[in-house]
């Protein structure tokens, strides 16, 4: 079972030469329960830091939702991505393999066309190398709507913060494409990187974290730096406390005047 809140592949995952720090973190979120793991490829070491993870603890795998994800746009090149994936965690299959990053209806093309990725990746549906597939992205909300809709995905990830509400896109026509299809959706950019987070004003990782939670979404995920962090994202997921009108408005205030900039992972028009 994936629970509702997951460990991002982002924070110190994102890094080299710290793997103490982040086992402390992987093993902080196992501890606490926390089933879904994100990585990436290109996500620096932290394929390796979750392979150390799971080569010293098999029984922990066992228990928990490995993810993973190829920026490849060719079936061989992900392939290659596949396999290298694969061997630095230590695993013999995914429990899903998401397409990263889609942003142009060009990439989506060559993506779903002849020898492109979509080949490997229903590939390794086929052989048991990835138990689902899906397709992620921050970039343009038209793009990944329609690979939403095209692609023969099991999952879509995709930024759920209050910026997106004010700009309308991701949660008004991805989020209703994936419920259409009735596929798992992942939130991310939950607290922008940190930007987002700013007591002054009332808005914690806590606030934002009840916010992502409160949408229709399957899991939100958050890119940690040290096991604190990681108690917080636990706890929060723990909670089923849905957001009156008064606290959603308190939540979005901050945002009203410069949601464009705050979204500065989107495309900038």
């Amino acid at each position: 079972m994936v629970t509702r809140v997951g460990l991002g592949g982002e924070g110190v995952l994102r890094t080299t030469g710290k793997a103490a720090s982040a086992h402390g973190v992987i093993r902080s979120a196992v501890a606490e329960g926390i089933t879904y793991y994100d990585s990436a490829r290109v996500y620096s070491d932290s394929e390796v830091y979750y392979g150390g993870i799971w080569g010293q603890e098999p029984q922990a795998r066992n228990r928990i939702f490995q993810t993973s994800k190829s920026a490849s746009r060719d079936k061989s090149g992900a392939r290659k991505d596949l396999q290298e994936t694969l061997q630095r965690l230590g695993v013999d299959y995914l429990d899903l393999w998401q397409i990263h990053d889609v942003r142009t209806l060009e990439e989506l093309s060559v993506i779903s066309g002849p020898g492109g990725a979509l080949e490997a990746f229903m590939e390794a549906k086929e052989q048991g190398k990835a138990r689902y597939i899906g397709v992620t992205g921050h970039h343009d909300p038209e793009v990944l709507t329609r690979a939403v809709e095209q692609l023969p995905v099991d999952s879509v990830m995709m930024p759920v913060n209050p910026a997106e509400e004010l700009l309308g896109g991701f949660l008004t026509s991805t989020l209703p494409a994936a419920q259409e299809k009735s596929i798992a959706v992942v939130g991310m950019k939950i607290m922008g990187g940190g930007h987002y987070i700013a007591p002054h004003l009332g808005i914690t990782p806590e606030l934002l974290l009840r916010y992502a939670l409160n949408k229709p979404i399957t899991v939100a995920i958050v890119g940690c730096s040290s096991p604190s962090e990681v108690e917080i994202l636990a706890a929060e997921g723990r909670l089923l406390q849905p957001l009156e009108d008064a606290q959603l408005q308190k939540i979005l205030a901050p945002f009203k005047e410069n949601a464009r900039r705050l979204a500065f992972y989107r495309r900038i028009v």
